[in-house]
């Protein structure tokens, strides 16, 4: 029913009350006439009165003939269309919680047993004398016919109440429960169920129907109604109460639709007029009045119709999607104006209640097929609406402006009136823009293209010495695609566009000026694009045409040192000062280009870049940034000052890891010597890298951007993923993006092919990979492959591919789309980063409040640092024993299907949620203990190796522990410095920490980074406890002889996995048959692998990697003529610990001293 106000009014004797109303009321009440109060709730009494349309002051007052209860209220109905009244109270309430002062939970187990069950409170609603400890919950009020109830107190209705039924340390469904008192003052929670209901009804299953017939003033309880339900058996009146019959309908499960007819002759078989109650809409508890349209109770919500909102889905051309009742009336409107507008929804302004729409495509209940429920599973519970046919040719001309859905009850009422996210009829209609050529193309003369399928309008902007002008650019009605062919001397001018269309976030149509997501270069700081011949001389380094590139290694071979280009040169006094910190370093001979041709010599084949595309955190003329101006290495060791000097200028100055994407196909300007010249400049690091040995990873960031700024403007709401109310996802940190859909994943790969062409980068490593569909990155992969020499001068299946297959947010667990997570990608030959052998390696987690949480590689086996966080002995034996397993499925490559000595696969062993061992082959894993993330190695060996700890065991540990991705048959990984004790000063997120932080030190006369100061506050605060007396003790500062025994290590390490076979079976079969793990004493781990007929020098080789501080001897069964000797690398080695390690014929044991990573090899 429209235009009503229900009054609840509560007294201990309603007998012959009733309301004397005046004002914007339907029709006026005599004094002695007064409104009667005939409905019955569990509130008390309640009346409902007609009001006028626009009603917006009424009066009420409860009397009995000439006694009166108080002086009367005047309420807005607008406002406050369902009011409490309580006897003898002046105040109005606005709703029933804050008319009881309470809120009520009630709690239903299935023995009936309620001893020792509690309520825990918390939450701005609760009264504070009703709060309570966890030790100490309240207890329940009382028992009744559902189960055990506590009478909550409140403070304020209208704030969160949040509750947890336990007992002792039991919860019961488990998750902490919320209610909003002033929106549900109860709640019904039944034993192991997470769902919260707000009434007994919809607890019991049940729809209650209370109903006032015609003639109920003076009925006989042996007449009335039946109910008959459109499916099920007719039910009959279960009681009565003032208001009239209550029907009692039981529901199936999952039902949220009740169809039925009422009828006054129980034995007529003719039904009446059909209703329907969605309880997902209204509850399941309605008061209806006969001969009236809608329920006097509930009240109807008022109309959602915020059209920023966007929780309509437009699935395909046919197929809309949203939680609404299917039952009510859907239609999409549309406006190329953006005039939509449902304030007054089928008023004077909207005569035709579409919200002053131009163009209505009608919507009917359907059903979602298989392919549909796969394609969009997130959505898959929501209500299927179909495009009526007659309306479908409307759709591309409702996509070009406002778009809005609309749901109207069977009175016509708006219920609900939202925006509609647009992504999946896009991709459906404008399919054939995925073969549709984008960005800049032509040799001679310049072709610019754009999709914008949704703009009214897109225009070219050129830039030039004589101004901007502007150019009128074609739209290709198939594609979406918008183009423009110019003059050969448009080459080297900048250029954006001009983009008219309907933004949802504005709510109008705008027009913005952007950049070309396909751009090729960019005028400083990204503002403008830039037309290039990417083949011009200009842009090429001497021989770029002819570069001869290292060999190709498989992924299993991989040795990959992650590099930041900054760092790389920043604190190299042998680089020219103008040069440091830019690609132009890695072409000088340096201190820095002789370590990493040392490096490759040693053993590594990659180097890996942090992001070197187009970042937008760091101005890229010199002369706009700002470098810290204190004294950084005059302070303290220990001091607060560094990183207060630090943050002043993080914002300008010349450091940021890059993590925050602009343009993706361009590289970064302020890593070149000039911006214009970034190009050559870049491809000339390529080229020295190159020739240095070392093959080229790119760190790419495609699924997220630092803003919204380059692609939101061009088609709004489609480029980035948007959460079920239309906002931007920001899960990855920023502005998710949407490679799921066609044309964000074509972006992916069209860039990513163009750096392997253009720019010959040999591998990608993917951040967040988890956040793209695994479809994404195969898409990536076919395209690689079908790059060859002759053709693109590259040859495509040699470049390597891995990421972070982490599994979070919004798209966790395949919600979405079967992601690109470490299990999704077994089987694949993409490789994903194996984050068990770390954690086992340094102990704990990178979030741990106390970081002397021990493991491995950091003490845990025979010299615990006295840190509570490692338990007791026995706690801290078994984490030892587990984190040699997580070890050992690290050797083995991250198998999925390996066997270990307990007898449980890889798979069967968990870490973080998610199976340790998820590889089919070991090149499927990316083996490491550190990286650019979290606390370097050394770091995090300072805060968890003992106290006391020399310098040389420091050095020891450091190398067992990066013994452990140089060992493995996975692809290995190193952090740069790690291999000469790097220390970043605790920093444990140095992104934006500048170059003091991030130091890279090559002159070993200088250190290694550690006591730099006390890490930027921002991270790091917390641990600051923690690091101000590590920073402070000179003997964890360490000086050459440190750094260079951990080099040397290194190396030695380097080259024993390069000329071993060992060390590289390839496949998941022969490490399965070839490797395997014999007994060891705790806290050492042995491997053994068999190389009979892959390496013909030796039979077998065995690695021992002795954690514990004791020399142990190891049995071993050795036949005559097959003692096993030491690798001959370490029997070369200048370390005389390594050197002891030998093999005793007498005893039949293989000698190891403590912290020490002994190879042998058998004949």
């Amino acid at each position: 029913m429209k235009d009503l106000l229900v009054v609840h009014y509560r007294r201990a004797d309603p007998g012959g009350w009733g309301l004397h109303v005046w004002g914007d009321v339907a029709e006026p009440v005599a004094w002695d006439a007064p409104v009667p109060l005939a409905g019955e709730d569990a509130y008390g009494r309640f009346a409902w009165i007609p009001l006028r349309p626009g009603a917006r002051r009424v009066g009420v007052l409860p009397h009995r003939g000439d006694t009166a209860d108080g002086g009367g209220h005047l309420v807005d109905p607008a406002w406050n269309p369902e009011i409490w009244l309580d006897e003898g109270r002046d105040e109005v309430f606005g709703s029933r919680a804050a008319a009881d002062g309470h809120a009520v939970i009630h709690y239903r187990r299935p023995d009936g047993s309620y001893d020792g069950w509690g309520l825990h409170l918390w939450g701005e609603a609760v009264a504070e004398p009703a709060l309570t400890d966890w030790a100490r919950p309240r207890p329940p009020d009382g028992v009744d016919s559902f189960g055990a109830w506590w009478r909550v107190p409140l403070r304020d209705p209208a704030a969160a109440l949040h509750f947890v039924v336990h007992a002792g340390p039991v919860k019961d469904p488990g998750p902490d429960q919320r209610i909003v008192p002033a929106e549900q003052p109860e709640a019904y929670v039944d034993a192991g169920s997470p769902h919260l209901h707000p009434t007994r009804a919809a607890a019991d299953g049940v729809l209650v129907l209370h109903y006032r017939g015609p003639h109920d003033d003076d009925r006989n309880d042996l007449d009335g109604p039946t109910l008959h339900p459109a499916d099920g058996a007719p039910v009959r009146p279960s009681g009565w109460d003032s208001f009239g019959a209550i029907f009692r309908v039981p529901l199936p499960p999952a039902t949220r639709t009740l169809r039925y007819t009422l009828h006054p002759d129980p034995a007529a078989a003719t039904p009446g007029e059909w209703w329907t109650v969605e309880t997902g809409l209204i509850g399941h508890e309605v008061w209806r009045v006969a001969g009236t349209a809608g329920h006097i109770l509930p009240r109807p919500p008022a109309p959602d119709a915020d059209l920023r909102h966007c929780l309509a889905h437009w699935i395909d051309r046919e197929t809309v999607l949203w939680q609404t009742p299917g039952s009510l009336r859907h239609a999409l409107v549309f406006s190329p104006g953006a005039t939509l507008a449902f304030d007054d929804p089928g008023g004077p302004g909207d005569p035709d209640g579409h919200g002053g729409a131009a163009g209505v495509l009608r919507l009917s209940p359907g059903e979602l097929t298989d392919e549909q429920r796969r394609a969009w599973p997130h959505l898959a519970g929501y209500t299927a609406l179909k495009v009526d046919p007659r309306d479908a040719a409307l759709a591309p001309e409702a996509l070009r402006g406002q778009v809005a859905a609309v749901a109207r009850d069977e009175e016509g009422r708006l219920v609900a009136a939202t925006g509609v996210q647009l992504p999946g009829v896009l991709d459906d209609l404008y399919a054939a823009a995925a073969t549709a050529p984008l960005g800049p193309s032509g040799r001679l003369r310049p072709r610019l293209a754009l999709w914008a399928p949704t703009a009214r309008k897109v225009e070219l902007v050129l830039y030039g010495r004589g101004g901007r002008t502007v150019h009128r650019m074609r739209r290709d009605d198939t594609t979406g695609v918008w183009s423009a062919h110019g003059r050969p001397s448009w080459m080297g001018r900048d250029y954006t566009f001009l983009v008219t269309v309907y933004s949802p976030a504005a709510g109008r149509m705008v027009t913005s000026e952007v950049t070309d997501p396909y751009s090729l270069a960019t005028a400083p700081d990204g503002v403008r694009s830039r037309l290039v011949r990417l083949g011009a001389a200009a842009c090429k380094p001497p021989g770029w045409d002819a570069l001869a590139k290292p060999a190709p290694v498989p992924p299993h071979r991989a040795v990959i040192y992650e590099l930041h280009v900054r760092d790389f040169s920043a604190s190299d006094a042998t680089v020219p000062e103008e040069l440091r910190g830019t690609y132009a370093a890695f072409t000088r001979d340096s201190d820095g280009t002789r370590e990493l041709r040392a490096l490759a010599a040693d053993g590594v084949t990659h180097v890996h870049l942090l992001p070197v595309f187009d970042l937008a955190t760091v101005p890229e003329r010199r002369e706009d940034r700002v470098e810290p101006d204190c004294d950084l290495a005059a302070m303290p060791p220990d001091s607060e000052r560094q990183q207060e000097c630090v943050a002043r200028t993080a914002a300008t100055d010349s450091f940021n890891w890059g993590y925050d994407p602009l343009h993706y196909t361009v590289p970064e300007g302020s890593y070149a010597t000039d911006p214009d010249d970034r190009i050559r400049q870049f491809r000339a690091m390529v080229a020295a890298l190159n020739r240095a040995g070392l093959r080229v990873v790119m760190d790419v960031v495609y699924n997220h951007t630092h803003t919204e700024s380059v692609l939101g403007p061009i088609v709004p709401g489609y480029y980035h993923r948007l959460l079920a109310d239309g906002s931007v996802a920001t899960s990855t940190c920023c502005a998710n993006t949407a490679p799921e859909h066609r044309m964000m994943g074509r972006l992916v790969v069209d860039s990513v092919v163009t750096w392997a062409r253009q720019y010959k980068i040999d591998g990608f490593r993917f951040d967040l990979m988890g956040h793209h569909p695994k479809d994404n990155i195969l898409a990536v992969r076919r395209a690689l492959d079908a790059l060859t020499p002759e053709a693109d001068g590259v040859d495509g299946r040699s470049i390597i591919l891995y990421g972070e297959g982490w599994n979070f947010g919004e798209v966790a667990d395949g919600a979405r789309f079967p992601q690109a997570t470490k299990e999704g990608m077994a089987g694949t030959g993409v490789a994903t980063f194996a984050d068990a052998p770390r954690d086992a390696v340094r102990g704990g987690g990178p979030f741990d409040a106390d970081p002397r949480a021990q493991g491995f590689g950091s003490g845990l086996a025979g010299a615990p640092n006295g840190s509570p966080a490692n338990g007791d002995p026995e706690h801290q034996r078994a984490w030892l024993a587990r984190c040699t397993d997580l070890i050992r499925i690290g050797l083995t490559g991250s198998l999925r299907d390996y066997v270990l000595p307990s007898g449980l696969t890889g798979g069967e062993i968990c870490h973080n949620g998610a199976p340790a061992g998820y590889a089919r082959d070991p090149g499927e894993s990316v083996v490491y203990v550190d990286a650019h993330d979290n606390e370097t190695l050394f770091d995090a060996l300072a805060y968890k190796l003992a106290p006391g700890t020399s310098m040389a065991d420091r050095v020891r540990m450091q190398v067992l522990s990066l013994a452990v991705p140089l060992l493995s048959q996975g692809a290995a990984f190193v952090h740069a410095g790690s291999e000469r004790l790097r220390s970043k000063s605790f920093d444990r997120n140095s992104y934006d920490s500048g170059d003091w932080f991030n130091r890279l030190l090559w002159d070993c006369s200088l250190g290694n980074g550690f006591g730099g100061g006390l890490p930027p506050r921002a991270d790091n605060e917390v641990r600051w406890p923690y690091a101000r007396p590590l920073l402070a003790d000179p003997a964890l500062r360490p000086g050459c002889e440190a750094i260079g025994a951990a080099r040397a290590r290194v190396g030695e390490l380097l080259r024993i996995r390069s000329s071993t076979p060992a060390f590289a079976l390839g496949s998941g079969e022969k490490v399965r048959r070839r490797l395997s793990f014999p007994a060891a004493p705790d806290g050492v781990i042995v491997m053994h692998v068999d190389t009979a007929g892959i390496d013909p020098r030796w039979s077998a080789v065995t690695a021992v990697l002795n954690a514990t501080p004791y020399e142990l001897a190891l049995p071993v069964t050795a036949p005559a003529g097959q003692e096993p000797a030491l690798h001959p690398v370490l029997a070369a080695s200048a370390d005389p610990v390594v050197r002891r390690s030998a093999f005793d014929r007498a005893s039949g044991t293989l000698t190891v001293p403590g912290r020490t990573v002994a190879v042998f090899v058998t004949p």
